[in-house]
């Protein structure tokens, strides 16, 4: 019994020792039958959250990059906001005609006609308003009345600025205009103001390099260009570029008389076209009784033209900015 018993507890630890030793070295030791998890064994799940997270943010980069472009072709963004039209109604050019009109009586006094003038007025000015605008003892004349701007400051007021010569000197006039809610009709709504007249501009040097070459080419063709300019398209025609469309003057109203100065600036580099404006100063003649008795006018032109191996023609002919230059 007593070897019975030993070899049974032998063979229990032979199957135990067999069992340990499957068992790691590292492993911890059980408590009630459970094994303590290895180490890293639980945050591997963090590494798949991470995997997640980032394929997630390569398949939102690759969606815009791809979807966005094909987005703007297939569905094209709405148009624009409208923009704010900050302009006020307000009407300007009938107020310009009132503002004239009474400015021709306003600034025309003469003391042996002062209730008529005042009359007038009142069909200008608000009612009961017209002695406001009274000038005892004064002596008014303007000519030329016409209007420089409209400045309207809301959609009931503008002040109508006008240009007129008063007693022979050139002056403004500040008329206030108001109109009413439908802008239908309107009232002078204040004293106007005698103001200076814009001083003389001062011109700036627009002088520019010229080319001699090509002004000396040229001289023939504009000679040519302006004897028929004042004749008729027979003559215009073979000095114009093709498809030019420029009419003569009416024929026998001018007659050419010379061209005293041509200005051709320097041909443009790299251009693939050489093209000019030149400024030239004509001298027309305007038929008298005799031929002798032809009176001279002198004016300047810009004539764009065209050249293509010393051979020009005209594209097109305008008054010349700053022929004083």
């Amino acid at each position: 019994m007593a070897g019975r018993s030993a070899a049974g507890r032998g063979s229990v630890i032979d199957e135990g020792s067999s069992a340990a030793a499957e068992e790691p070295l590292d492993a911890a030791p059980r408590r009630g039958g459970t094994r303590r998890p290895r180490a890293g064994a639980g945050g591997r799940w963090w590494v798949w959250v991470g995997r997640a997270v980032l394929w997630a943010f390569i398949i939102v980069v690759l969606f815009n990059g791809l979807w966005l472009p094909l987005r703007e072709n297939f569905f094209p963004r709405a148009a624009q906001e409208p923009v704010v039209d900050d302009t006020v109604d307000f009407p300007e050019t009938a107020a310009a005609s009132l503002a004239v009109r009474f400015a021709e009586v306003y600034l025309n006094a003469d003391p042996d006609r002062a209730g008529e003038r005042a009359e007038a007025l009142a069909e200008f000015v608000p009612e009961g308003r017209a002695t406001a605008f009274d000038l005892p003892g004064a002596h008014l004349s303007a000519t030329g009345v016409e209007v420089l701007v409209v400045d309207v400051r809301d959609e009931h007021n503008a002040l109508v600025r006008l240009a007129a010569d008063v007693n022979g000197e050139p002056m403004t006039l500040d008329v206030p205009v108001y109109a009413d809610q439908d802008g239908t009709a309107l009232v002078v709504s204040g004293r106007p103001a005698l103001l200076a007249a814009p001083d003389k501009a001062v011109l700036p040097d627009t002088s520019f390099e010229t080319d001699p070459d090509a002004r000396a080419a040229l001289e023939p063709t504009l000679k040519g260009f302006f004897e028929a300019y004042a004749q008729n398209h027979e003559h215009l025609d073979p000095y114009l570029e093709r498809g030019a469309d420029i009419a003569a003057l009416p024929d026998g109203l001018l007659r050419f008389g010379a061209v005293t100065e041509v200005k051709v600036p320097a041909a443009v580099r790299d251009a693939a076209q050489d093209v000019r404006v030149a400024q030239v100063t004509v001298v027309w003649l305007l038929p008298g009784e005799g031929e002798e008795d032809a009176a001279e006018l002198t004016q300047s032109y810009d004539v764009t033209v065209v050249g293509d191996d010393g051979d020009w023609r005209v594209r097109d002919i305008r008054g010349a900015l700053n022929s004083f230059g």
